[in-house]
């Protein structure tokens, strides 16, 4: 149907409906010029998410099994080490009776505490319990599935000794934490403002699910970034030789094969813009599925060979996927027969099976069969021939298995390029991203245009025909973000459903988008329908929403003289084909009928979101309050642990100490009775005191330190007196040169006071005096018992000789002023000629300071 039919006036009450229907059927769309309506999204973006100048610049790669962490600082882009000096940080959170561990902590924890170790949950956002992806993954999982209350997916494990089912967000708000306080140990200030990673072909629902995450880690997600997008900006924002804006752009596939998924997208380049062409996926291929063919391999070898059902034993399974990991890799780098060992595997058996590459391929037949498919469908969607792309760019940690490598570069005829960091080129994107957001760092101009993977769809009752109207609101590779706007006409609130029209390619159960209600919409005051605006979008994160609604109220003012084209222009140009129709009837009437002057007002709407799976405001609320509570936990169960780690280190540190440096400083009773002491301590450690509280390990290790400090401060004083004594010796004989001296007359002394000089001579006698008793003392003293005098006590008596004596001897010789010096200020004028040359001279001196001071302000001014 074409707008011009629409736009048929239909002028009586019972054709109302019908003109409802009609304009409902195929709305108006009016869409803003993408360059300029790119800017305001930006800048509606940025006022959203409330940048501060002092914000964190950080990009988080959140994988399947790994993250990692990258920051902006120094000039440059630089990807961060954990606290155990390693860049990756594995997707692993493991739940234990008093406290969490995430990351690399939990990774190791995955055989021991298998049931409460959780991983791979990042394919669960965003989808039900009953979704068939979470039904059949079940299976492969150590850990326990649950339902939540609102019929999503929840992970059941025992914590704090309870049993507790979280949530997917969660669990990854959990793992957010962890990268966010590795970020704040790197960048040593808060961490709130990121750009994180998404899947290219992730949905609504999931996008929101893991922005709901980020909330809960205390985030402020800036962007949620599409993985190939990441990559792109940092491949492109570095090249020094792209094509200008008004030349053709430079094509580049970007191929990104992960863990879990495997992606594909085409981006075009010019001088500062990136523009993504399209992209295509296929979240069914992975390193993990590798992983799968393995573990299948030799699950049925050992079944044959040894009798064991490795699946039965869950312990069992995780050693194994660890090990077929372990050789994926290997098979990588070498095509020879491969040993596969594992000790003690099950029964207390030992295992052992030999693979090599090309039995590896084979077994992969199917999978390395679907890595094609996405790379046909990329050229078909973005017209492209082969010899069209300029490079082939992979990424991703299964793009090293050459059988993939191979293909991808057999199916575009060239050789792939690898110029980025495989592992880490995600991360430092989504980083190089947070900084062109950030008005804290100056980064090279560089525009981004995403693409919508899905196409989407909204639908809506059309009162006159009884059904539904739908219409394509953002057909497939539509540039994001982006908003249109529809005109739509009603007396009275409805409402709008977006969905993903096309079923069959979407890696998700349910098309539904959500359903937005448009409220409070009322006729206009002659009983026509109003004029409803409403605005969809597809913002940075690439999530839709209707983004507002407005009502366009026709206002008629008291009759006047014919209202001229330019009245509101601005308004105008919002109004319909049908209001100037309408306007044109008007016209053809006598010119001596006068008109009202019509204007239009603008209204907001209230608009009422039911997304899909949403989470409610009230549930983040309460999660974001559970992972605060969570995270002290952890806090005060590492103080605990380090008190209690404190007592053993001093346990172990003082027992090696007695019989060794310190044994010479305690006597034979003490040592023996201390000894038995520590002995005690450490057997009370691995029985009572193995789960205490913080303060009585600090209570224990005060008592051990009260018998063990005076050892430990005698064994310093012996090494520090010797060099105190030292010092003060030193003084002593440096003042006693200066009073010999002063006595033979030396000219450099003699113009010192006597009696000052006798108070010198008089201190430094009774220092000497001092320091010999007590050294004398001293060497009768046993090392094992406490010192006569404290090294301290040497430092202030060094220190008190100094102030008495050093100001007395280092008193400078009064000088001798020239008999020309006196004279001159009692002469008023030059006398023959001779003054006045002094004065001349004394001019220049002035002169010469101004240009001086000049000098040394001038750099301040080149500062200013």
């Amino acid at each position: 149907m074409e707008l011009s039919s629409l736009s048929l006036l239909l002028s009586s009450d019972e054709d109302e409906e019908l003109e409802e229907s009609l304009l409902s059927e195929e709305e108006s769309l009016e869409e803003l010029d993408e360059s300029l309506l790119l800017l305001l999204e930006l800048e509606e973006d940025l006022k959203e998410n409330s940048m501060c100048l002092k914000m964190s610049v950080v990009g988080f790669d959140v994988g399947f099994q790994s993250c990692y962490v990258a920051v902006a600082r120094a000039g440059g882009i630089e990807t961060v080490a954990n606290e155990y000096s390693d860049r990756c940080t594995p997707s692993f959170v493991s739940f234990g009776p008093r406290n969490r561990s995430i990351g690399a902590a939990a990774k190791s924890q995955v055989v021991t505490n298998c049931k409460n170790t959780v991983q791979g949950f990042k394919r669960f956002h965003g989808r039900a319990f009953s979704d068939p992806y979470v039904q059949a993954a079940k299976s492969s999982l150590v850990y326990d599935l649950a339902q939540m209350p609102t019929g999503t997916t929840g992970i059941k494990v025992m914590y704090m000794e309870e049993e507790k089912v979280f949530s997917i967000e969660q669990v990854t708000g959990m793992l957010l934490t962890k990268l966010k306080e590795t970020a704040e140990a790197a960048l040593k200030k808060p961490v709130a403002d990121c750009v994180i990673s998404v899947p290219s072909f992730f949905t609504d629902a999931e996008r929101r699910s893991v922005m709901d995450a980020a909330q809960i880690a205390g985030l402020n997600c800036l962007r949620l970034m599409n993985d190939t997008t990441a990559v792109a900006l940092a491949y492109g924002i570095y090249k020094q030789d792209l094509p200008a804006p008004e030349e053709k752009p430079r094509t580049v596939v970007f191929v990104d094969v992960g863990h879990a998924g495997y992606q594909v997208s085409v981006c075009a380049f010019n001088k500062g813009k990136l523009k993504v062409l399209g992209s295509a996926f296929d979240p069914e291929l992975g390193g993990k599925d590798f992983d799968e063919v393995l573990v299948k391999y030799f699950c049925e070898e050992f079944a044959k060979k040894y009798k064991l059902d490795v699946r039965s034993k869950p312990r069992a399974l995780v050693r194994l996927y660890q090990e077929c990991e372990k050789l994926k890799k290997l098979m990588s780098a070498n095509s020879s027969d491969l040993p596969l060992n594992i000790e003690c595997f099950m029964n207390d058996i030992d295992v052992s099976g030999t693979l090599n590459r090309a039995k590896f391929e084979e077994l992969c037949t199917e999978l390395l069969a679907k890595v094609e498919a996405p790379l046909r469908s990329i050229m078909e969607q973005t017209r492209l021939k082969k010899e069209d792309i300029y490079a082939v760019e992979i990424i991703g940690g299964a793009s090293r298995i050459p059988a993939i490598k191979e293909r991808i570069s057999k199916f575009f005829g060239k050789e792939l390029s690898t110029t980025l960091n495989l592992d880490e080129a995600v991360a430092r994107g989504c980083a190089l991203q947070c900084a062109i957001l950030s008005p804290a760092f100056k980064v090279r101009e560089f525009s981004i245009t995403d693409v919508v993977p899905y196409p989407i769809s909204l639908k809506w009752t059309s009162a006159a025909d009884e059904g539904v109207s739908d219409c394509e609101v953002f057909p497939k590779n539509h540039a994001a973000p982006f908003s249109k706007v529809l005109t739509f006409y009603r007396r009275e609130p409805f409402s709008l459903d977006a969905y993903y029209n096309n079923p069959k390619e979407l890696p998700y159960p349910d098309p539904t988008i959500g359903q937005f209600n448009i409220q409070k919409v009322v006729p206009q005051p002659s009983g026509e329908s109003a004029k409803v605006k409403v605005k969809v979008r597809v913002n940075v994160h690439g999530v839709f929403s209707v983004s507002s609604a407005s009502l366009v109220e026709v206002v008629k003012s008291a009759e006047g003289e014919e209202p001229m084209e330019t009245d509101n222009p601005g308004k105008e140009d919002e109004t319909s084909t049908e209001e100037n129709k309408q306007e044109e009837k008007k016209n053809e009437q006598p010119p001596q009928a006068k008109k009202a002057k019509v204007k239009t007002k603008t209204v907001d709407l209230p608009i009422e979101n039911s997304l899909n799976w949403q989470l409610a405001s009230e549930t983040l609320n309460l999660f974001v309050e559970n992972e605060g509570k969570m995270i002290m936990q952890d806090k005060l169960e590492k103080e605990r642990n380090d008190a209690k780690n404190c007592v053993e280190e001093y346990v172990y540190e003082m027992r090696d100490k007695l019989h060794g440096a310190l044994e010479n400083f305690v006597s034979e009773a003490d040592r023996d009775s201390f000894s038995l002491k520590l002995e005690d301590t450490e057997n009370w450690l691995y029985e009572e005191g193995e789960d205490q509280q913080k303060q009585v390990y600090i209570d224990k290790l005060n008592e051990l330190k009260k018998l063990g400090e005076p050892i430990q401060n005698r064994f310093v004083e012996a090494e520090e007196r010797p060099k105190a004594f030292e010092e003060l010796g030193r003084q002593i004989q440096q003042y006693m040169k200066i009073i010999e001296a002063y006595k033979a007359k030396d000219e450099l002394y003699d113009h010192l006071d006597e009696l000052e000089m006798m108070k010198v001579e008089k201190q430094v006698n009774e220092t000497m005096t001092w320091m010999n008793n007590k050294m004398n003392l001293q060497s009768k003293q046993n090392l094992s018992q406490d010192p006569v005098v404290k090294t301290q006590e040497i430092q202030a008596k060094t220190k008190e000789l100094y102030s008495a004596c050093n100001n007395v001897v280092t008193k400078p010789k009064p000088k001798v002023e020239p008999p020309k010096e006196e004279t001159a200020p009692e002469q008023n004028g030059p006398v023959n000629g001779q003054e006045g040359s002094e004065a001349q001279t004394g001019k220049p001196e002035k002169g010469q300071a101004a240009p001086e001071n000049t000098e040394a302000k001038l750099p301040e001014m080149d500062i200013d």
